[in-house]
């Protein structure tokens, strides 16, 4: 067999220079090559020594680069045609009662879609969204305007649009997907820590003797981190994992506990207990380290194991198993992904993971910590630059007057001193009235927001919206203004990775057409709003963030260099702390905060005797915009499926691939059914990535209350098998839209 030979390329690559940069889709933050030809066409991808990766790239790493080329890249900003008013979707899938069966691979159709808009200047275009915008401020005042901005986009991106929201419009209504994916385990970490940011590395795992794996699916969503984590447990790490759908890391676990739906607070209390009342708690730790250790203690009391089995659905013995590997283990990590995160109990289960290792006294010691897995490439460094919308860069409220004055003396600006409104928060607000004008730069809400149906009303009832992305989103078709913006690979800008590890991406193909850098539009718009933001290039902007970001201290361009460092770094010459709070907290004394069990507000009945579970497959990412205009990734996972249990598939005379209608109380989609034992029996799992089967047009709008985090997980629902799909009528009483 043929094998590529590093140092003696074959003659075809002679000419192709390989970029350094990084991987644009997950948080893991890969270092990679891009291989460019002379005409600006990526070629290839590699991977290179990276701390995060060691040269290991997944499937979307190495063959989803593609997109950037694709046919549909916008070229000029769009203006809606008056034709096309009043506001509503354009195509047929974007309109009410559209889910159902389609050709796999589904992506806008231009030819629905463009002949609503027509091309403009970028002069014509900019003037008419700051008089959009700026209209709406001086008129309705600053708080009915809004911001969505991008985990997708680099530090310097998110720091200069949360400027724009707050310094140019004057509101705080400023957001972004970590409201969708880990706000409720920033919220616990702040409460529990005072830090939203991982304790240590993934790659420490080679030191700890027990790694706790819950609710995540390494193995799907971030690859790479996984392969580090069944290497250390082919060198003698324990993995448990808990989670109500099997992952694939589960094949290298030690214990693999499949809990019932919303179960985890019952299951963590219960492993506590345990750990107390046998003695296996970090006493020494817990006096000099935390407070509220009594508190915890009488909240956990009567979870005994025995309480906790029907509740879990795990056996006694196994939660006293866990609980005796976990407490008798010398250095133990807590991962965890959105299958703690996305509830409306949310926080609460990501309290009992942060007490836990309290408890255990692991926290600041190789092979311990805290380790929410960030999802998208920059949620991290977004939260960090003051993309949510009650913390400005550094999380420093916006409600504590010293921080404020400190930002106004900054920015030259008077600055709302109200928190503002979270993702849904503000969708809900558009309904009632509220919002009136959006700004959404690289986030597509119509398919990643709850209750698909109440976003589509929300969306046409704005006064104004302007979306600034790389293609025609399902969002988009709502826009008053379209601006072309610029991808991963055409930017400059740093990364944060869910490690704290801040990198420079570096572009390796120009944008196409008129496309713009996002920062350039960000900066023309505050011009034309009064606002005369001089920077120099993306290093200046970063400049200032570090300036008012205190944890990204000592950073700069330079120092980062092409591999990158930690935060926080405590000295210029330092290499970043790899892991954190080994003598003292943020706060001083870490928290231990109590849970109790909460109840799912959407549970089955005889109607929707089932529990629909949503989230994500490895080749796809987010709302499929750059991974279904992948070729590679599309060809490889053209459509969505429902993963059935065997006994529930029996029961309903569902078979392998037959077609299958999913309804929930607020709609219904249909889709092929996939029989898997990965799901346990009255449980469906459903991806979040498919247009044609969009999971959230059934997924509840309720939200987490510390967190504001809507309900991902527990969403009742009924399966009814369809045959054939293409002419199956809709049995009685089921409908497309809400009911």
């Amino acid at each position: 067999m043929k094998t590529f030979n590093e140092a003696h390329p074959p003659a075809a690559l002679n000419k192709v220079r390989d970029v350094p940069t990084l991987c644009p889709y997950c948080g893991v933050g890969c270092a990679l090559h891009y291989g460019v030809d002379e005409a600006g066409v990526i070629q290839y991808a590699r991977g290179r020594n990276g701390a995060s990766n060691a040269g290991r790239l997944c499937v979307k790493g190495r063959y989803g680069f593609d997109y950037a080329g694709h046919p549909q890249r916008l070229t000029r900003p769009l203006i809606r045609r008056d034709s096309a008013y009043p506001r509503g979707p354009l195509s047929g899938f974007s309109r009410q009662n559209s889910s159902g069966p389609r050709k796999p691979g589904g992506i806008v159709d231009y030819d629905e879609v463009l002949p609503h808009f027509r091309e403009a200047s970028w002069e014509e275009a900019l003037d008419r969204v700051a008089a959009g915008l700026g209209g709406i401020r001086d008129t309705h005042g600053p708080d009915a305007l809004a911001g969505f901005g991008s985990a997708k986009g680099s530090n310097e991106e998110a720091y200069l649009f949360q400027k724009f929201i707050r310094a140019v419009l004057g509101t705080n209504n400023v957001d972004h997907c970590t409201r969708l994916c880990h706000a409720s385990s920033v919220y616990a970490l702040i409460e529990g820590i005072g830090s939203g940011a991982v304790t240590n590395v993934v790659r420490d795992i080679e030191n700890a003797e027990v790694a706790v794996i819950a609710g995540c699916n390494p193995t799907a969503n971030h690859p790479v981190a996984a392969t580090f984590m069944k290497q250390a447990a082919s060198a003698g790490t324990d993995l448990l994992a808990v989670n109500v759908r099997r992952p694939g890391i589960a094949d290298y676990c030690r214990q693999y506990c499949q809990i019932k739906p919303g179960a985890d607070v019952a299951f963590y209390n219960a492993v506590m207990q345990v750990i107390i009342a046998e003695g296996l708690h970090d006493r020494t730790f817990i006096d000099a380290r935390t407070g509220g250790f009594e508190a915890l203690q009488a909240a956990v009391a009567h979870y005994t194991p025995a309480v906790a089995e029907p509740l879990t659905g795990i056996p006694a013995s196994e939660i006293i198993a866990f609980a005796r590997r976990l407490g008798q283990a010398r250095s133990a990590m807590f991962f965890w992904g959105m299958g703690i995160s996305q509830h409306v109990f949310g926080t609460d289960n990501a309290r009992c993971l942060i007490a836990l290792a309290l408890l255990t006294g692991n926290i600041g010691r190789p092979g311990t910590g805290l380790h929410p897995l960030r999802g998208q490439n920059n949620v991290q460094g977004a939260s960090d630059a003051g993309l949510i919308p009650m913390y400005y860069p550094g999380y420093q409220s916006v409600a504590d007057p010293e921080v404020q004055r400190r930002f106004e003396a900054l920015w030259g600006v008077d600055l709302p001193n109200k928190p503002g409104l979270t993702t849904a928060e503000i969708t809900h607000a558009a309904l009632d009235g509220d919002i009136r004008g959006l700004y959404c730069m690289g986030e597509n809400p119509f398919l990643s927001d709850p209750d698909m149906n109440r976003v589509r009303e929300a969306l046409a009832s704005l006064d104004f919206l302007v979306v600034q992305d790389l293609f025609i989103t399902e969002t988009a078709e709502f826009a008053d203004v379209i601006l072309p913006a610029s991808a991963f690979m055409e930017k400059r800008g740093t990364f944060t990775n869910t490690d704290r590890r801040v990198q420079i991406g570096r572009p390796v193909r120009e944008p196409p057409g008129e496309a713009r850098q996002d920062w350039h539009i960000l900066r023309d718009l505050a011009q034309r709003l009064g606002h005369d933001w001089g920077y120099a290039d993306e290093s200046a902007v970063f400049d200032e963030f570090v300036e008012t970001a205190p944890p990204y201290a000592n950073l700069t361009y330079e120092r980062l260099g092409e591999q990158g460092r930690w935060y926080p770094c405590p000295s210029a010459d330092s290499e970043g702390e790899r892991v954190l709070f080994s003598e003292v907290f943020p706060i001083g004394r870490a928290r231990f905060v109590p849970a109790e069990l909460g109840v799912a507000p959407d549970l089955p009945d005889d109607d929707y005797p089932l529990v629909l579970n949503t989230g994500r497959q490895l080749e796809h990412w987010h709302t499929g915009v750059m991974t279904r205009r992948s070729r590679a990734l599309d060809a490889i996972a053209p459509e969505a499926r429902v993963e059935v249990h065997p006994d529930d598939a029996a029961r309903l005379g569902i078979s392998e691939g037959q077609w299958t209608q999913i309804a929930s109380r607020r709609g219904d989609v249909q889709v092929q059914a996939h029989l898997t034992r990965d799901v346990a029996t009255g449980t469906l799992f459903l991806p979040m990535h498919f247009r044609e089967a969009a999971a959230n047009l059934l997924t509840s709008p309720e939200l987490d209350p510390f967190g504001k985090i809507p309900e991902f997980k527990i969403c009742a629902v009924r399966l009814v098998p369809l045959s054939p799909p293409s002419t199956q009528t809709p049995p009685a009483g089921v409908s497309h839209a809400a009911s």
